[in-house]
């Protein structure tokens, strides 16, 4: 009887265990990380300033209309002046300083033709060869990528669209050297040979470079039909996260477009519209690249929200660096960004301020805004916290610094924290803030060091968005402080420094000139 009454209990505990609401274990969300090259602060119908301006008005991005109302905008995200740099920090979590991949990437073992044919400058050899994980490859940053450790930690990954991560026959030049289970259409290149299919995206043209083609690779069963770049790229996503939800893990996708960097080519779906609206034909061009980018990001969100996943996906957009305005556009030059000064390739806000998006379903308040100052580097550190990795094992020191408190309200405009941007180097093109220089915002302040001509400048962000007036006379000792903070950190991570031609010496560190 005893054993009868004991087994009644057991199983009436058990029909209590099965009834009880089950303690579910969430999966960590899906990511999509969607990079747009060289969109400037200024090229989208998303007012990213205190105000609406006559450029916000003349672009159309209705999906990224959508991305800030269903998330937060961030008014103050910065990249570097340039694409290599940029995305080597977004794969690192290292300021460019630091990792040394201080200019655009393409022939192994080389600096650029520019630096090497520069009047002034004798420039450093730099980390010509991008990046890598393999101690053993010369002049390259030696780190434990982004998509590395969300591979390790149960993470699908993917890449598409350009990489430009390493020079021309290294490692780094194949995405799926860096931890990507997936590259399509990556490779060495920092712009695609053409945007058009009939063109066989530049293998048609027999673009040379160094005699290495600019070609984008990959996309064979696009040629010659009257596909753009942009739409393909995207088609070629959505195929590749088809069979990623077959797998059932969450998935990284890096959606790095090529538009809309140069050759400016239309997308034909839209030209006309533009056309119409009484633009020269130049600006009607990069116009329908700019919608052909959001008709991509549109895309890609309805995909999500078809396959029931959205609201378990992280949806980030960023651009790799400020608008380009010193050459191939239409109109002034060095205005395209206004109220910023100047575009890409400059330590000017217009070189270096950048559109950036987040996406993040119970976490980030619908239509929010944030001030809070992020760069380029700070991505590394956030993604992997939004992945909720623990097993975390690299080889480099990390400079990023998680945003995420920002994304949940918890930060405005820090007065402490230093953003830095180093580029000892020679870009091409001239224009006002381009050239070797390097520069420090902490709070409302932003120093910039001008190599040539040894040349300081301070401005408050707060006051003079557009960085119009110099105040370096009227707070010397503003500027000393923050020199003195630029030194001692290029010092500390080893940043590399031009020599003077004619004499063989180092350009001296900011606070040297006090």
């Amino acid at each position: 009887m005893k054993n009868f009454k004991w087994l009644l209990l057991i199983g009436f505990l058990n029909i209590l265990i099965t009834c009880a609401p089950q303690k579910t274990v969430s999966s960590p969300p899906n990511i999509l990380l969607f990079l747009v090259d060289d969109l400037g602060w200024q090229d989208t119908s998303v007012p990213f300033w205190i105000e609406r301006t006559t450029w916000n008005d003349l672009y159309y991005t209705p999906n990224m209309e959508m991305l800030a109302k269903e998330g937060m905008k961030f008014t103050q995200a910065y990249a570097t002046p340039v694409c290599s740099p940029s995305r080597i920090s977004l794969m690192t979590g290292m300021n460019a300083a630091r990792h040394r991949v201080t200019n655009w990437t393409l022939v192994k073992d080389s600096i650029q033709p520019m630096e090497k044919n520069h009047p002034n400058f004798k420039f450093p050899l730099w980390n010509v060869n991008g990046m890598s994980p393999h101690l053993e490859d010369s002049l390259a940053v030696h780190a434990t990528s982004l998509p590395q450790i969300l591979k390790d930690n149960g993470y699908y990954t993917l890449h598409v669209g350009k990489g430009h991560y390493g020079a021309i026959g290294t490692t780094g030049e194949n995405p799926l050297n860096l931890g990507f289970d997936v590259n399509i259409a990556g490779h060495a290149a920092g712009a695609p040979g053409s945007y058009w299919a009939t063109d066989s995206f530049g293998a048609s043209q027999n673009k040379k470079i160094n005699n290495e083609f600019w070609a984008v690779p990959g996309l064979d069963k696009y040629h010659d039909t009257k596909i753009n770049l942009t739409e393909a790229l995207t088609q070629e996503a959505i195929l590749a996260l088809d069979k990623v939800l077959e797998t059932g893990q969450p998935f990284f996708l890096k959606m790095s477009h090529y538009a809309v960097h140069t050759p400016i080519m239309e997308d034909d779906r839209f030209y006309q519209k533009y056309l119409k609206k009484g633009m020269d034909s130049t600006e009607a061009k990069y116009a329908s690249m700019i919608e052909g980018m959001d008709k991509s990001l549109g895309d890609i969100l309805n995909y999500l929200e078809l396959k029931g996943i959205s609201t378990n996906t992280v949806v980030l957009f960023m651009s790799d660096n400020g608008g380009l305005s010193a050459l191939a556009r239409g109109g002034m030059k060095h205005a395209h960004n206004k109220p910023l000064a100047s575009g890409k390739g400059a330590i000017y806000e217009g070189g270096i301020r950048v559109p950036m998006l987040v996406k993040w379903p119970e976490h980030v308040q619908k239509g929010s805004i944030s001030n809070y100052p992020v760069i380029i580097e700070d991505f590394y550190p956030t993604i992997l916290q939004i992945a909720e990795v623990t097993n975390l094992k690299r080889l480099q020191v990390v400079d990023g610094k998680s945003f995420i408190p920002a994304l949940k309200g918890l930060q405005d405009v820090d007065k402490t924290r230093n953003l830095i941007w180093h580029y000892p180097n020679e870009w091409g093109p001239k224009g006002p803030g381009i050239g070797a220089s390097s520069a420090i915002r902490r709070g409302d302040w932003k120093f910039i060091y001008f190599f040539l001509g040894e040349r300081m400048e301070l401005y408050n962000l707060k006051n003079d968005i557009g960085e119009t007036t110099n105040l370096i006379n009227e707070y010397p000792e503003k500027a000393k402080e923050l020199a003195l903070e630029l030194t001692a950190y290029l010092k500390s991570v080893g940043g590399q420094m031009p020599f003077y031609k004619e004499t063989g010496a180092l350009v001296p560190y900011p606070i040297q000139l006090f």
